[in-house]
């Protein structure tokens, strides 16, 4: 399954051993409660009411004289505390109790004994009560109305240490919120009691509203006003100072007018029909720390063929509505559309139809969104009973009670990304696996596996390009803010294949309207998300397009001899040393393949330029990052693409059990290395065209192994357009270890005369052969020849010359007048043992071989 329940909270596990207890038979302050003792039927009773802020859990369960008793189980003792009992057979509506467990707010129902068991009276007086539990004290009533009333304890801090007033809200059905402030006093030691119970102060904080729903861990009030033409979402920020702020204002494109009032994660409340749940909307709003703010809404639907619901981004400024078909109208829905918040994702579920992934972070694609239907592990993924989303990702099951807390499952999202045929899929699966977070290592390992043996396959994206993308973005987003605008999250930038079973419409939509512009943490975020899309245009997302450039510029300086300032170069290089030191030290394990170990200049260069443009490019757009903590995220961003390219070779090369004598040439290629040279060559395609750097040592090693695998012809075709790459310590090796037989000098002479000219002088002396030897020649004659000014013509030949051959002799006389009469080619004449001695031998020698004697 796609989705991973990890039980949270089980009363059967956690609350139903406490009560059998022996402690549990003695009612009264300690204990439970119930008489004589709690029996399995008093078990069935037994409900969440809330989750608070501190991750307690509130639950009540009748005892067998049918009293309404409360409990609460800590999450971080997990031990259960007694917190009052009714003497009354009640209904409870909605339960909270404040940080310091000292005071009880419960909106209770009366039931009747009539008729059903628990059916409530026709217009229940609904009782608002606060009660003093730390001891059992005084009990005062807040309300006493005939609408439901439902309660929560705000608790901006998160440390227990006693504070002299509380707040509670109190949300009405007749549409309106307020705010007591309860003061508290203690006496007699540690008793606490209420300060002036006779008035408590309260303040209306909204009212005209028809939804709201409450972000328990934030402390934040969403709410949707009707009191405009349009439906305006709202939202009032909680804060630690105990004062509040109205944050924002936007307006929806919904309509809510006949849709009743809802409330969403204030408490669990009491149970409502499934059929009518099933059609009625659904409305809840999801952030997270990155500054996201996502609106996501199901409206009701009447047809059994289709589903539509909408997400509105309204950090990005645009909403998309989807429509899902549900297959035939005799496709029966038993069930509502449940949205989930999964941290970068939103999950849209239809239990027996469909799943929906959607990427809250980059939504402009769909393919960066997962769409799963017709598999019975999409159709059950969560428990069959009725569902109750509560904060965050947490969810209360009704039947069994238990409350779990939903994640991502990595083995299953790994598992579909090998089986699934769709490359929509793959590419959404590859992206959620990646943002998981958990072991990162093994991902990875797990997603180079699947490139490596998926890798002569055909898809409509690079998989081994968004492969480093996408890891190298998630290896250093999480380290500050604002990183999904500055570093590229994928190779791809279009996408126009349709995603079978769903359609989607985009639209813009107003910003939200910030009042509040000085917030701090998230506001601040969100605020900088907005900002984003109101000013930036063009986007601001790093591309080495710059450095596509200097690097070519300074390739071809070096070709002509010219260079700029040797700080520049030196700088360059530098940062290229700091970023192959880095890596290394990131890397316990030896490596196998033989990368890293040569200096390649003009890979080294590239890794230079590469730190240099980016870490410029986030000191200009990351306001408030200290100039080091940047250097290093670029190092580290950097260091992990060569990382990554390096750990798909080592895959592949102990994958195929090759060892480091594989760099001769004087052996034939196996399957194995000619696999692996397939790789290199796929790798090589990917980070052409997106001009990442290689590690150092990675053209030596494709070089070497193309000469083993490929035919002459192939060869020097790879050779000439590019894909393999003439360096010095490659041919270095092939001149050294390959003989002179026909074949071999074939080979020679056809990379030889495809060397560049400073690499070419250096190879030529290596070879032992008349060939050589008549390429040194040419060229020595050609340099003395454009440095020899013109002397008055001398008498004839020399008769000491042996050779019978005019012309010949001529050229030599003239070569030796200009090595011993230029002082000023010392440098050139001599070297490696070059003067017109070796030219008149090196051709005769050519001579002889051209006439075949």
């Amino acid at each position: 399954m796609a989705l991973r329940l990890a039980t949270h909270f089980d009363p059967a596990e956690d609350v139903l051993p406490w009560l059998r207890a022996p402690r549990a038979a003695a009612a009264g302050a300690g204990g439970p409660g119930g008489g004589a003792g709690v029996l399995e039927n008093n078990y069935e009773s037994l409900r969440v009411l809330n989750v608070e802020r501190n991750g307690n859990i509130i639950y009540t369960y009748k005892d067998d004289k049918g009293n309404v008793v409360f409990g609460l189980y800590d999450c971080q003792t997990r031990q259960n505390e007694h917190l009052y009992t009714f003497e009354k057979d009640l209904q409870v509506v909605s339960c909270s109790v404040n940080s310091e467990r000292t005071l009880l707010a419960a909106s209770l129902v009366q039931s009747t004994k009539e008729g059903r068991k628990n059916e409530l009276q026709p217009g229940p007086k609904c009782l608002t009560l606060l009660v003093e539990i730390h001891p059992v004290n005084n009990v005062k009533v807040l309300k006493a109305v005939d609408s439901y009333v439902w309660v929560q304890f705000l608790c901006p801090h998160l440390d227990s240490h006693p504070f002299p007033e509380h707040h509670l809200l109190l949300i009405s059905e007749e549409k309106y919120i307020e705010q007591f402030h309860i003061q508290v006093i203690q006496e007699d030691g540690n008793r606490v009691v209420i300060k002036n119970s006779d008035h408590v102060p309260r303040q209306r904080i909204a009212e005209d509203f028809v939804w709201a729903q409450w972000d328990m861990a934030e402390q934040r009030l969403y709410y949707i006003d009707l009191k405009t033409s349009r439906s305006t979402l709202k939202c009032i920020q909680f804060c630690a100072d105990e004062n509040f702020n109205l944050m924002f204002e936007a307006p929806l494109d919904i309509s809510l007018s006949d849709s009743g009032f809802k409330l969403v994660n204030f408490g669990c409340g009491y149970l409502q029909d499934q059929e009518k749940l099933s059609k009625y909307l659904t409305l809840c709003v999801f952030t997270n720390r990155t500054g996201s703010l996502c609106v996501c809404y199901s409206p009701k639907f009447d047809t059994w063929e289709q589903i539509t619901y909408s997400v509105f981004y309204l950090h990005k400024g645009y909403s998309k509505t989807f429509t899902a078909a549900l297959g035939s109208a005799h496709s029966q829905v038993t069930k509502g559309i449940t949205f989930l918040n999964l941290d970068y994702y939103v999950a849209v579920y239809l239990p027996g139809h469909f799943f929906h992934l959607l990427n809250i972070q980059h939504p402009d694609l769909i393919c960066h969104s997962l769409f799963l239907t017709g598999n019975n592990e999409v159709m059950d993924m969560l428990p069959p009973g009725p569902l109750q989303l509560l904060s965050g990702s947490l969810m209360l099951d009704w039947c069994s009670g238990k409350l779990y807390r939903a994640s991502l499952n990595q083995s299953y999202l790994l598992g579909r990304l090998w089986d699934t045929r769709l490359d929509c899929e793959k590419m959404a699966l590859l992206h959620c696996v990646l943002s998981c977070g958990q072991d990162p290592e093994f991902l990875e390992a797990q997603i180079i596996q699947w490139i490596s043996e998926n890798i002569s396959a055909y898809y409509s994206f690079d998989p081994i390009q968004e492969f480093i993308i996408a890891s190298s973005y998630w290896s250093i987003y999480p380290e500050t803010s604002n990183m999904d605008k500055l570093l590229p999250y994928s190779s791809v930038l279009t996408w126009n294949t349709e995603i079978p079973g769903i359609s989607l419409v985009t639209e813009e939509i107003p910003l939200p309207l910030m009042k509040v512009h000085s917030a701090k943490n998230y506001w601040e975020k969100l605020n900088a998300n907005l900002e984003y899309v109101k000013y930036s245009k063009p986007l601001l997302h790093y591309n080495n397009s710059v450095v596509r450039r200097e690097w070519h510029s300074l390739i071809s300086e070096e070709k002509t001899g010219k260079r700029r300032s040797k700080a520049y170069v030196r700088n360059i290089l530098d940062n290229a040393v700091k970023v192959i030191s880095n890596l290394e030290a990131k890397n316990s394990e030896p490596r196998v393949t033989p990368l890293l170990q040569e200096e390649d200049s003009h890979q080294r260069l590239l890794v230079g330029l590469m730190v240099s443009e980016l870490k410029d490019h986030l000191l200009r757009h990351l306001q408030g990052v200290e100039k080091k903590k940047i250097e290093q995220m670029v190092l580290d961003y950097s260091s992990k693409m060569l990382d990554l390219i390096c750990q798909i070779l080592e895959t592949s090369w102990r994958k195929h059990n090759l060892h480091p004598w594989v760099l001769h040439f004087n052996k034939r290629a196996s399957a194995a290395e000619s696999a692996v040279f397939h790789i290199m060559t796929r790798i090589l395609e990917a980070t052409n065209s997106l001009f990442l750097p290689l590690p150092p040592g990675f053209h030596t090693l494709h070089m070497v192994l193309g000469v083993c695998c490929l035919p002459l012809h192939n060869l020097l075709h790879y050779i000439d357009s590019g894909v393999l790459l003439l360096t010095e310590t490659a041919v270095t090796r092939l001149m050294q270890d390959l003989d002179n037989t026909e074949k071999n000098e074939k080979l020679k002479f056809s990379i030889i005369v495809r060397l560049p000219p400073l690499i070419g002088q250096k190879i030529c002396r290596l070879w032992d052969h008349p060939m050589s030897s008549n390429i040194i020649s040419r060229k020595h004659v050609k340099r003395l020849l454009h440095y020899h000014q013109k002397q008055p013509q001398r008498s004839m030949i020399d008769k000491s010359f042996s050779v019978e051959f005019l012309p010949l002799n001529y050229l030599i006389e003239t070569l030796t007048e200009i090595e011993s009469s230029n002082q000023g080619l010392d440098a050139f004449i001599g070297h490696d043992n070059v003067d017109a001695k070796f030219v008149e031998e090196a051709a005769l020698k050519h001579t002889t071989m051209l006439l075949g004697l």
